[in-house]
């Protein structure tokens, strides 16, 4: 059944390969079961109840990219987009948490008529696969430095912004053993290396953590938990007469609609690029679907009571393992729901164990540099911003942004202005009144 309903053979794959990649694909992202609820109860929303939402929302939004598009991308409440939520909407905008909610269901239903129409796609689909390639390698150097940024190895300095990590302590050292170790397993062709690296990083954390030695993930302590809280279940509906009342609703509405559609756009290229889900013309595949499932994902999000829900970059780590369908996004799903009960296990994957896994993530999708025309200062200079605002600025939606506006400035100034869609040249007027005006 599974073999003919997600064509396991067809793309090279098979049973165990795909729930072991759903498996990776939970672990990488498993940190926004903690990291939301820590977020959004700075907006007033209580921190367990959040718990419960941003689980069965990535959940229920997994499983349905699996089952009606096929890809091997999770989706959970989106980083970045559940900061903006918070502090921008409910703390500086002044909307209550219920009306900043109400937005984020509107945004989600302007994403289904865009998705059901087909505006997404032709959109995504006009992108020059050269600047899809850059995207997808941007992405690739954000998630190494997500890793290395959570997991301490860089962190923040007063003189040069960032630096080099502690590498005296105990947390440091188990993910930079993670990383040799994955990569080490990597370069013998191991199967799942990724997966086996972050699995061996948790068990010698743990057991270092035994031994006494500080900053280590926990031995979990309980293996249930049954204490649910559903009380943000409809919140959204009590929150929708601010969207007729509050001044910044519109704007509010907007920037969710921009961050969370070049984000989505952003990581199912980078996601396709590894897998066969892009074709030689470099459109990808049944997107449609995927984008419509990412809309549903926002809704669904929304009536559950969280941020916006959206495709995980994290989804590369699955792919790294081998994922190729969307039995692996079943799979994550369905470990999410599961997560909800079996909470107390998550204690021992902490930052420095999913670490290695995002950093040989970014090294596998970084190699997508090898196919930019470099001698070609246009692509050049748009993959150049691409990844380093990406990375340095943050934010996957403003490196797209800004390398779709130097492509469309290059080519203006080249004079091959006739080689470059109607679309892009409408993409680059709204990112730069987008920079001008909202940020």
């Amino acid at each position: 059944m599974l073999e003919n309903y997600f064509k396991l053979e067809e793309n090279g794959t098979n049973v165990k390969t795909e729930i072991l990649a759903g498996l990776t694909t939970f672990l990488s992202m498993a940190y926004i079961l903690g990291v939301n609820p820590g977020i959004l109860s700075d907006a007033g929303m209580d921190f367990n109840a959040v718990f419960v939402a941003t689980a069965f929302a990535a959940g229920i939004a997994s499983i349905f990219m699996g089952l009606v598009a096929n890809y091997p991308v999770a989706l959970a409440s989106g980083m970045g987009v559940n900061a903006l939520f918070t502090y921008t909407i409910v703390l500086q905008m002044g909307l209550s948490y219920k009306g900043a909610l109400a937005c984020v269901l509107v945004s989600g239903i302007v994403f289904l008529i865009i998705s059901v129409t087909g505006i997404r796609r032709l959109i995504i689909n006009a992108m020059p696969q050269q600047l899809k390639l850059a995207i997808g390698a941007g992405i690739g150097f954000f998630v190494a430095f997500v890793g290395l940024k959570n997991a301490g190895i860089i962190i923040s300095n007063e003189a040069t912004l960032v630096g080099l990590g502690n590498f005296k302590d105990p947390a440091v050292l188990l993910a930079l053993f993670g990383i040799v170790v994955t990569l080490v397993l990597l370069a013998r062709n191991t199967p799942a290396a990724v997966f086996y690296g972050l699995v061996v990083t948790a068990v010698i954390g743990v057991i270092a953590g035994i031994a006494g030695v500080p900053g280590m993930p926990e031995l979990p302590k309980a293996v249930v938990s049954f204490n649910l809280d559903f009380s943000l279940f409809g919140a959204v509906f009590e929150g929708l007469n601010e969207l007729l009342t509050h001044p910044q609703c519109f704007t509010a509405i907007f920037t969710l609609l921009f961050v969370d559609f070049f984000d989505t756009a952003g990581t199912l290229v980078a996601v396709a690029g590894k897998t066969n889900l892009m074709t030689e013309d470099g459109e990808l595949k049944n997107v449609e679907r995927a984008l419509l499932a990412d809309a549903v994902g926002t809704v669904a999000g929304a009536v559950l009571g969280t941020s916006t829900v959206t495709s995980f970059v994290e989804s590369a780590s699955g792919v790294g393992v081998g994922g190729r369908t969307g039995l692996t996004a079943v799979t994550t799903g369905v470990l999410f729901i599961l997560s909800v009960f079996f909470s107390p296990l998550l204690v021992a994957v902490t930052y420095a164990v999913t670490a290695p896994a995002l950093v040989i993530v970014g090294i596998l999708m970084a190699q997508q540099l090898a196919g930019i025309e470099w001698d070609n200062i246009a692509i050049a200079a748009a993959t150049f911003v691409t990844i380093s605002f990406m990375m340095l600025g943050y934010s996957i939606s403003n490196g797209l942004a800004l390398g779709f506006i130097v492509y469309g400035v290059a080519m203006l100034v080249m004079g091959k202005t006739e080689e470059v869609s109607p679309i892009i040249w409408a993409l680059v007027i709204i990112f730069i009144l987008y920079f001008a005006f909202l940020i």
